[in-house]
């Protein structure tokens, strides 16, 4: 069972549909970028990748990152920030909320509602 953190109205944005089991996430988007409202009760590990610029904040619980094989754990209040085009990779403990901000537009695609 989850323990959400968030704000009710989080949990009405349209979910992102991300492809990590067990990672769960609510977008807004805007022309300038997304904000990604993410939460996971299990363990997850991104694989390294590249994307444009992030930045974001550990609300609850840490999670490792390593970016341009530079490793840090973060915990509740931690601000990250990943440039442009930096190969990262991420490990995600149960128990994890984050919020992070994207330059792209496009990150995340909105999840199918059947």
């Amino acid at each position: 069972m989850s323990t959400h953190e968030f704000p009710a109205f989080v949990y009405s944005l349209p979910e992102a549909d991300l492809p990590y089991a067990g990672l769960k996430g609510w977008l807004m988007t805007g022309s300038d970028g997304q904000v990604l409202y993410c939460e996971s009760d299990a363990e997850v590990v991104i694989p390294e990748h590249r994307h444009g610029e992030q930045w974001g904040c550990v609300i609850k619980g840490r999670m490792e990152l390593t970016v341009l094989d530079r490793t840090h754990i973060y915990a509740r209040g931690d601000l990250f920030h990943i440039p442009s085009g930096a190969k990262h990779r991420v490990h995600i403990f149960p128990g994890f909320r984050g919020v992070e901000h994207s330059e792209n537009a496009n990150q995340y695609i909105v999840k199918n509602r059947r």
